[in-house]
Formats: C-alpha cells, structure tokens, sequence
C-alpha cells in the first residue's frame, strides 16, 4: 500500500472522520463504522485532505482535466482544496464547481451553481467524500451532463465502502461505471483501513480488535460485494 494511502488512513482516524460503533447510513443500513468528512474543520486539516486527494486523483486520472466538481454540500469545500493542492502539487491549475441545493435568482452570479461555469468541452472529475449506494450520482450527473456538453473522466471518493449499490449484486463504484461510463475511484478502500489497523497499535490503542473485526465481517456478510 502506498505510504499515502496509509497516511489518510490514520489521517481519517485522527481527524474522528472514520469512526467505529453502531451507525445508520442514508441508505438505512446499520453500519459498524461511518465516515463523516464535515469532522474536518480546521485550515491545516483542510490543506492535507486536500493534498490527499490531488495525489489520489492525479494516479489516477493524471492532469488531462479541467474542472473538479463536488456535490453540495460537503463536495464544496472538498473541490476547493482539492483544486488548491493540485495548484501547489503538480502547477496545474484546474477550476472547481458545485451545484447549489436551491437556484439563486439573483445577483451577478445567480442560478444553480458555485465557482466556475461549467463550458463545452470540459473534461471534469466529480469528487466527493463517500458513496454508499451511488444514489448521490442520480441527482448529480444530470446536472452536470445538463449543463453544458462535458465529460465526466471519473469519480473520486475518500472511502470506497465494498459494499453494493442500489441493484444489491454490484459495488457502488462499479455500479456507477456500468450506468454512467466512467470509472469511480476511492483514495483507500475499507480492505486498506482493515489491513493497516487490524490487531496493530496506533498511539496506544488497537482501533481495529478481533470484535470489531468481526462485526465488520458480519456486515460485509450482508451488504459486501459477493
């Protein structure tokens, strides 16, 4: 695993954005772990997932794009630091967009999104915090595809979940490339966090011990993918 991956890892932790117990997701499942990116509130937290991101989305997808867009609400900010790291890291500067929950209808900058106008021809990374179910995309692509004439390179999550989509065979992720045609990404998947926190000390506790363990095995029993 590269030594990034398990850096965010521990990142996640420190932060309290990936926790451990007894959670209800959106999608009405009962989750022994939850991860909830609006836990990261001060500058210097912001600057590194930022930088986490960038590193994630340029292995990924390289620098052939021009806009990052993040779904209100917690893509908003996600896009911006993101776009800032990506200025710093590799010299590129890429625009960020997101849609606003309602229009505005006034003002110079009025209408249904933030940051930069989405243009034909925009190669565009969508990036968010975390997809459970992919239900996010059903609301998000069409703007984005409504908007102008883009296309949508790939998707970029901090957490992929390994768990199924709304059709209950497939991923998330997998799900939303056989609907929308690109390919969805994670920066680590819950395998990386398993495997970096699994029965080993980290500043003096063990996160991942052999009740957790199998609690997350017992859902995986359930909703992971077969």
């Amino acid at each position: 695993m590269e030594q990034y991956k398990q850096e965010f890892i521990e990142f996640m932790v420190d932060c309290q954005v990936l926790k451990f117990g007894d959670f209800t997701l959106k999608s009405g499942r009962k989750s022994p772990f939850f991860m909830n990116a609006g836990a990261y509130v001060t500058g210097s937290q912001l600057m590194r997932l930022g930088e986490y991101y960038a590193k994630a989305i340029h292995d990924n997808y390289g620098d052939d794009f021009d806009v990052l867009f993040g779904p209100a609400y917690k893509g908003i900010p996600i896009s911006v630091v993101t776009a800032i790291a990506y200025s710093q890291l590799y010299g590129k500067e890429i625009r960020y967009c997101s849609d606003r929950k309602e229009e505005k209808d006034h003002g110079a900058d009025k209408g249904s999104f933030l940051g930069s106008k989405l243009k034909d021809g925009d190669r565009v990374i969508m990036i968010e915090d975390v997809t459970t179910s992919g239900k996010s995309m059903e609301e998000t692509v069409p703007k984005v595809k409504g908007a102008a004439d883009v296309e949508i390179l790939g998707l970029m999550v901090s957490l992929n979940r390994m768990e199924v989509g709304l059709g209950g065979e497939k991923s998330a992720l997998d799900e939303i490339k056989e609907k929308y045609g690109f390919e969805a990404r994670a920066i680590v998947s819950m395998a990386d966090v398993i495997e970096h926190l699994y029965n080993r000390e980290y500043k003096g506790q063990i996160i991942i011990d052999d009740t957790l363990k199998s609690a997350i095995d017992k859902y995986y029993d359930e909703y992971g993918v077969k």
